[in-house]
Order: structure tokens, then C-alpha cells, then sequence
């Protein structure tokens, strides 16, 4: 099996999962399987992805909090090809037990693990070395109409980017996003 799938919570509800790839090293370098669709389905992930994206950010840059609304809600899995971050999902389902927990994971090059974030929770990151270069597969494809976000910087969410020793880069549309007490919600 080339996937260790560590679960977060213990629990009928989707919750995000900490993937572990297992690399193969020889003299000419390594080789890891980044997604096998029968492996992630075995494991409770029964997602089909259908959009690929890739960023390359400054140290101290921040993406997110993003999520999109139903219909177009989206799953993500994320991974870092080269660098670092500390990779962050926030449970926004009203009826959850676990609502407004903030799950984060180290994503590195040098660490095979990659993070799932299911339908119903904010992602974001914070980039922690220079010229990070961070991937993600989406479950339903970008919609502006569908688009939202919550505040990185929300006291409410205390989110320790600003404990990282790390000065926040955030782009005017994310610094414009609302405070969690002011987003819509999954149900």
C-alpha cells in the first residue's frame, strides 16, 4: 500500500485525514504515487476530483481561509511539492460536533504527507520557506458565484499564524473577507 491515511476524528462524519505517501529511493532519485483513486476509495475518500491547482508563494504568505457554497462546495487534496506550510482546515457545519475546530498539518517536500479537506470546511495555509510551491485537486471546479472566505486573522478562530515567526502577506481580497461571525455556514 503506498498510502498510510491517519483519520482525525473517529467518526461517521467526513472529517479532514493526514495522508502519508511512501517514497521509493534508488541512485537515480525517488518515486511516490500522489493519488490512486482504488487506495483513497478503500479509505473512505470517495471523491472524484476534477480541477488541479498550483501556487508558488513568498515565505509568509497566506491563502485562505477559502471555501465554496453548495452546489459547487469543494474537497481538496493538498500537498507541497517543494518548501513548506502549516496547512490549516476549519470545520464551518453547523450540526457538527467538531464546529469551528481548526485542524492544521506541516506540509512539506521532505514529509510525503498531504492533507484532505472535505466538503464543509475552510482551507487555507500559510507558506513557511521561499518559493513553496503548493498543490491541491479540487472536487468541483472554481466558481466565482459560489466563492467564500473567512478572515485569516479572526481572533475568534485564533489561528497561530501570527505565532510562526513569520511576517502575514495576505492578498486586498482576502484581507476584505468577512469574520466567521458574518459567513454563511454549512448546515
Amino acid at each position: 500500500m503506498p498510502f498510510i491515511f491517519n483519520k482525525l476524528e473517529d467518526s461517521n462524519l467526513e472529517y479532514p485525514i493526514i495522508i502519508e505517501k511512501k517514497s521509493f529511493t534508488d541512485d537515480r532519485g525517488f518515486f511516490t504515487e500522489t493519488f490512486k483513486k482504488s487506495e483513497f476509495i478503500s479509505n473512505g475518500i470517495n471523491v472524484d476530483f476534477v480541477q488541479d491547482n498550483l501556487s508558488c508563494s513568498k515565505k509568509g504568505s497566506v491563502r485562505g481561509m477559502h471555501y465554496q457554497l453548495n452546489p459547487k462546495a469543494q474537497a481538496k487534496l493538498c500537498s507541497v511539492i517543494k518548501g513548506k506550510v502549516l496547512d490549516f482546515a476549519i470545520d464551518i457545519r453547523k450540526s457538527s460536533p467538531t464546529f469551528k475546530k481548526v485542524f492544521s498539518v506541516e506540509l512539506s517536500e521532505n514529509n510525503n504527507k498531504m492533507f484532505y479537506v472535505p466538503v464543509g470546511f475552510a482551507h487555507g495555509f500559510v507558506v513557511l520557506e521561499d518559493d513553496t510551491i503548493f498543490n491541491y485537486k479540487c472536487s468541483n471546479e472554481y466558481s466565482k458565484e459560489h466563492e467564500a472566505g473567512i478572515r485569516y486573522d479572526d481572533p475568534e478562530l485564533n489561528l497561530v499564524i501570527t505565532s510562526l515567526g513569520v511576517t502575514p502577506i495576505v492578498s486586498q481580497k482576502d484581507l476584505e473577507l468577512p469574520f466567521f461571525k458574518d459567513v454563511k455556514l454549512f448546515e
